[in-house]
């Protein structure tokens, strides 16, 4: 179903996307490319295979391992080669290395509970699958408003305000997803996952653009191809987190049905719910003025 909208999409970045800046055509490191996929492949490997295999498997070890060891010399190469792929000497910068970490907590608050959240309303709720989706329709239409919003609000109001009133928010939303019961009403948990879808594209766009703004030009390019990279890492980590933690708590628990699911379902909740709090203490050392 995707398809279409992908021909759509490319057929404007023919026509109409325009460069708007000078193309370097900078030399490949062949090396840093082979490190890069087996550094981060390998890791999110390891987090993949360990909710079956489990924490303590060797293979899930090794991989781990092997995922660190690559991506130390990863880093080390790319510090000190002259045309880096990821130029990671922008980590430097204060405002860009707080922006770009609120971003990656949002970004797994966001895909951590939207993993979570259809399985407590099939399991928990024990609602059918196509319920499911309409359940979670408004929260994914008020997420594209809020996010289109986020970046007027950044306008006038800088990047802290919105970032710690975001994160404020997607904590009530949370923590009523984790007090959710299999009794719950239907409009509970819609409205839960609204709070949630409101508070972190509050957060997610001017966090975003405050990193952005600490780099110049070419530098503004490396920093959006580190968020880029760094959110298809954390995407899949985060997933794969919420798996184990869901695996672990089916352990613990004696009870099946909707039960097991709350258990499972708070459990999650409690890991996000530690999340939001790291991301509202580093959306309070924003410099309201952009500096760094």
């Amino acid at each position: 179903m995707f398809v279409p909208f992908l021909v759509v999409a490319l057929i404007f970045a023919f026509t109409s996307l325009k460069n708007t800046t000078k193309i370097t055509r900078p030399h490949i490191d062949y090396l840093s490319i082979i490190e890069s996929a087996i550094g981060f492949a390998s890791l999110v490997a390891s987090v993949s295979l360990a909710s079956d295999l489990g924490l303590t498997s060797p293979l899930v070890i090794g991989l781990f391992v092997l995922a660190i060891v690559v991506l130390v010399f990863y880093v080390h190469r790319q510090l000190n080669l002259k045309n880096p792929v990821l130029n990671l000497k922008i980590f430097s910068i204060t405002q860009f290395r707080t922006g770009a970490l609120l971003v990656m907590v949002d970004f797994e608050i966001i895909l951590s509970t939207m993993y979570l959240l259809p399985q407590f309303i099939q399991k928990g709720l024990s609602l059918a699958v196509a319920l499911t989706g309409i359940i979670m329709l408004p929260g994914g239409l008020i997420n594209a408003i809020t996010s289109a919003l986020a970046g007027r609000i950044y306008d006038s109001q800088d990047a802290k305000r919105p970032a710690v009133l975001g994160f404020i928010i997607a904590f009530i939303g949370a923590l009523m997803l984790a007090l959710a019961t299999p009794s719950a009403p239907v409009w509970y948990i819609i409205l839960s996952q609204i709070i949630l879808m409101i508070g972190c594209p509050l957060t997610m766009s001017p966090s975003q653009t405050y990193a952005l703004n600490a780099t110049q030009s070419p530098a503004s390019a490396d920093g959006s191809t580190i968020m880029n990279t760094l959110q298809q890492i954390v995407g899949a980590v985060a997933t794969a987190i919420a798996t184990i933690l869901l695996a672990m708590g089916q352990g613990m628990s004696k009870k099946g049905g909707g039960a097991r699911c709350v258990l499972l379902t708070v459990l999650t909740t409690a890991s996000t719910l530690i999340l939001i709090v790291i991301g509202f203490s580093l959306s309070l050392t924003i410099k309201e003025d952009g500096n760094n």
